[in-house]
C-alpha cells in the first residue's frame, strides 16, 4: 500500500528525476533516459490522479455542509458521487497491479492441446479473442512465431503484447483453456472437446542483460517461416529456433525479415527467459510468474467456454460465468481479467 499512498514521498521522487532529465547528458544513455521518461510520466499520471481524488473530496464535503441545498445541486452531488466511485475503482484496481513485472510488456504462447484440428481451430480463436482484447486496451500486438495447422488453425503461436501493464492484465490468463461445441469439422456433427495451452510471461528485456549466454551453449536451426510475410520470408529459411541446452529452453522467432534479426530477437528473448528462471530459482515465484502450466486436457481447465448444449464462460478460480460468451470469444474480456486478479491477490 505504501507505493500508493506515500504522496509525499512520490512528489519527491518527481523532484528528483525532473532534476535527472535537466541534466545535459541525460540522453548520453537512450536506454536509460527512456525508463527514466517512462518512470517520470507514470508518476506524474498518478500525482494528477490523486490531486482530482482530493478536489472531489474537497467538493463534496463542500456541499454536505451547506445547511440549504437545492434540488438542482443534489443531481450535481449525486453525479460527482458516481464519478467518484468510477475513479475508486479504478485505484482498487491497480492496488492489484503492484506485483515486480505487472506495469511490464510481456509474451504470450498458445498451444493447442487434446483434440486434433478441433484444438488447433479452438488455438486460433484464443488468439482472435487476445487480439481484440489487446485492441480494446491500445495494447500493440506483434507475431513473433506460429505454426499453423495442416488442416485448419494453429499448433503454436507466439506473439509479443506491448503497452502499460500488459503483464498484469493478461498474467492470470496462463492456463489451460477448454471448449465445448459442435465440431464444424466432424461431418456427424458430433459435440467436441478441445483444449489449448496458454503461456504469459512478463518481458524483462533491459535487466535480462545482466545474463551471459555461452556461444557453445546455443543450438541454431533455421527454417521457412510458416507466417504470412514477404517472398523472402516464405522461400527463405530466415526463421530461428535457438535451444539452450543446459536449461532445455527454446525459441523460436519468424517475424522479422533476416535470419539475423530473428536470431537477435530470439536471443533477446532466450536471455528474458533465462533471467526469468533465475528469479523463479531464487524467489520461489513460479506460479505467480508464469501461472501453473499443466497438461492442455481433461481436468485442467482454469476456464470453460461451452457453445453447446448451451451457452456459457465459466471461470474455474474465480467462479465468475456469463451467457454472453460470443462477447468474450471478440475479447470482451475485462470483467473476467479483473475477477482473476482479485481472485489471486486473495489467494496469494
Amino acid at each position: 500500500m505504501r507505493a500508493v499512498f506515500d504522496l509525499p514521498e512520490k512528489q519527491f521522487k518527481i523532484s528528483e528525476l525532473e532534476k535527472e532529465t535537466a541534466k545535459k547528458d541525460f540522453w548520453d544513455n537512450p536506454s536509460k533516459a527512456a525508463a527514466i521518461s517512462q518512470e517520470l510520466s507514470d508518476l506524474k499520471e498518478e500525482q494528477k490522479f490523486w490531486d482530482g481524488i482530493q478536489s472531489d473530496i474537497a467538493y463534496m464535503k463542500e456541499i454536505a455542509s451547506l445547511s440549504d441545498v437545492g434540488d438542482a445541486m443534489l443531481v450535481e452531488l449525486e453525479n460527482k458521487i458516481v464519478e467518484f466511485e468510477k475513479k475508486l475503482a479504478v485505484l482498487e484496481l491497480k492496488l492489484f497491479l503492484s506485483g515486480s513485472y505487472d506495469k511490464n510488456d510481456c509474451y504470450v504462447t498458445i498451444w493447442s492441446g487434446a483434440g486434433g484440428v478441433d484444438a488447433q481451430d479452438w488455438a486460433s480463436m484464443l488468439l482472435r479473442m487476445y487480439t481484440r482484447y489487446c485492441e480494446r486496451q491500445g495494447f500493440l500486438i506483434k507475431i513473433l512465431d506460429e505454426h499453423r495447422g495442416e488442416e485448419a488453425g494453429i499448433k503454436r503461436v507466439t506473439f509479443q503484447v506491448d503497452g502499460k501493464y500488459a503483464y498484469g492484465y493478461l498474467q492470470n490468463e496462463a492456463g489451460v483453456h477448454r471448449l465445448v461445441r459442435i465440431s464444424p469439422f466432424s461431418a456427424q456433427k458430433l459435440r467436441h472437446t478441445s483444449f489449448a495451452m496458454v503461456e504469459v510471461m512478463p518481458r524483462v528485456a533491459e535487466v535480462s542483460k545482466e545474463i551471459e549466454v555461452k556461444p557453445q551453449d546455443v543450438e541454431m536451426e533455421a527454417y521457412r517461416s510458416s507466417g504470412p510475410g514477404g517472398q523472402n520470408v516464405n522461400k527463405v529459411s530466415t526463421a530461428v529456433r535457438l535451444k539452450h541446452i543446459p536449461s532445455g529452453i527454446t525459441v523460436a522467432v519468424q517475424s522479422e525479415r533476416s535470419q539475423a534479426d530473428n536470431r537477435n530477437k530470439a536471443l533477446e528473448i532466450l536471455k528474458e527467459k533465462l533471467y526469468l528462471q533465475k528469479v523463479m530459482e531464487q524467489q520461489k515465484e513460479m506460479k505467480e510468474l508464469r501461472g501453473e502450466l499443466k497438461e492442455a486436457e481433461w481436468g485442467s481447465q482454469i476456464r470453460s467456454y461451452v457453445l453447446h448444449p448451451y451457452q456459457m464462460v465459466k471461470d474455474h478460480r474465480s467462479g465468475l460465468e456469463t451467457t454472453r460468451i460470443q462477447d468474450v470469444l471478440d475479447g470482451n474480456l475485462q470483467e473476467f481479467i479483473e475477477a482473476g486478479l482479485r481472485t489471486k491477490k486473495v489467494v496469494v
